[in-house]
């Protein structure tokens, strides 16, 4: 019996020539990170045991981009708190004022993850990187010391399920999409503790860009990770980005077993909107009623790459933001905002009217730049919808792509740019 790509980069990692769905393993981490809410425990949590050394410094990645630039004295505490950490252990890959991006944006963009890693993050969308070709999953903050200083964590290998895509997309029809109707299907526990490898004609079609975005929300359908076999696409990709470390290319056996394996026809699907208050809670923009919105956020780890601005920027061309709406743009890192600002996109979102702010994660998780009030509603391309997470208990946000989204802030409620 053969191994599927999640298997096989398990097995490489705890060197061992096969590993099984259920086994608890010890395996080496190639990159262990953490950001600004995160890193804090981590540093706190080996202080109080008296811990002064690290295993590898240029194993550890730290980014602040939950709440920066800094919105009160303790962000700014808790950055600082960082910035000693990485200088005492020597750790390079510290990143705060105008290098930071959002991590799960940056890290690629810097070649600090290839295919065939295996990735520990203090956050649960770490499972980006799978778009690589890795396998990549969140951790809490206990587990990323413990590995800062062993070089190693203990994983039970999950089981594996694969999403196969085929068919033609429609118009305005993206990656976000893609994961968005898939997680309506299964629902937010329909892959708890599995691998979803997703494949199939559509996925290699796809952006590296869009892939990232699919891999993200693997962990909204409760997956361990998300995970896409590298391709001419991937290796391209890392060429471009300079990294250093060699890939090591994977691929699920022909043999290899799954738990499920789930097909689509993509033909049939239109773009989403995920209701609140659970990315699982969705349905097509065309069959919605008329919802009107206060706020659009376009960004985050999930889409504030450079392909998701230019998305946006092909509705709002030549037309305003309605005035009842604030569109806030967060780039996804230095990057995507000097290369919007080559190609014009800044202009674009600045004469619509937008707000066009830093790289950070800003509004998505509620933390500063943009917090919704008491019975505001959102369309944002960010990643959850749960109760309370962009601000007040009583705010809905409502998770579109970035074509939804910039119709919507044109129109002041929630449409797609062919119904403008």
């Amino acid at each position: 019996m053969g191994m599927t790509i999640t298997e096989k980069i398990i097995a490489a990692h705890a060197h061992r020539d096969r590993v099984l769905p259920g086994e608890l393993v010890q395996v080496e981490v190639d990159l262990a990170l953490a950001n600004d809410i995160t890193a804090p425990l981590s540093i706190k949590e080996l202080e109080s045991r008296g811990i002064d050394t690290v295993h590898d410094p240029q194993r550890i990645v730290l980014v602040a981009d939950h709440n920066t630039p800094a919105r009160d004295i303790p962000s700014a505490e808790n950055v600082k708190l960082m910035r000693e950490f990485a200088k005492k252990h020597g750790i390079s890959y510290f990143f705060e004022g105008g290098q930071v991006g959002i991590e799960h944006v940056l890290l690629p963009e810097l070649g600090l993850v290839v295919p065939g890693d295996l990735v520990i993050g203090a956050d649960s969308h770490t499972c980006t990187y799978g778009a690589l070709g890795a396998f990549a999953t969140g951790m809490g903050s206990t587990d990323i010391a413990a590995s800062w200083v062993l070089g190693k964590t203990w994983l039970r290998v999950p089981e594996s399920l694969r999403f196969v895509y085929h068919g033609e997309r429609r118009p305005f029809v993206t990656g976000k999409d893609l994961i968005l109707f898939t997680i309506g299907k299964i629902g937010v526990d329909g892959a708890r503790y599995c691998a979803m490898e997703f494949t199939g004609p559509v996925i290699e079609a796809l952006s590296m860009d869009e892939r990232f975005t699919m891999a993200n929300m693997a962990i909204e359908a409760g997956a361990k990770n998300g995970i896409i076999a590298p391709d001419e696409k991937t290796i391209e990709y890392v060429r471009t980005t300079g990294a250093s470390r060699l890939p090591r290319i994977f691929h699920s056996d022909p043999d290899a077993e799954w738990t499920k394996v789930y097909e689509f026809n993509v033909t049939d699907i239109e773009p989403q909107v995920a209701f609140p208050h659970l990315p699982s809670n969705t349905c097509s923009v065309y069959a919605i009623p008329r919802i009107d919105i206060d706020q659009v956020v376009i960004g985050s780890c999930t889409n504030g790459r450079i392909s998701d601005l230019r998305m946006a920027t092909e509705v709002l061309r030549g037309r305003k933001v309605h005035p009842r709406v604030r569109l806030l743009v967060f780039p996804g890192s230095p990057a995507v905002l000097r290369m919007a600002e080559r190609e014009g996109l800044l202009r674009i979102f600045l004469e619509a009217g937008a707000v066009v702010a830093p790289p950070s994660c800003g509004p998505c998780l509620g933390g500063h730049l943009g917090v919704l009030a008491s019975g505001e509603r959102c369309a944002s391309t960010t990643n959850r919808n749960f109760v309370g997470r962009m601000g007040h208990a009583m705010s809905e946000v409502y998770l579109v792509n970035p074509y939804v989204a910039a119709s919507s802030a044109v129109a002041g409620y929630i449409t797609a740019p062919d119904r403008l």
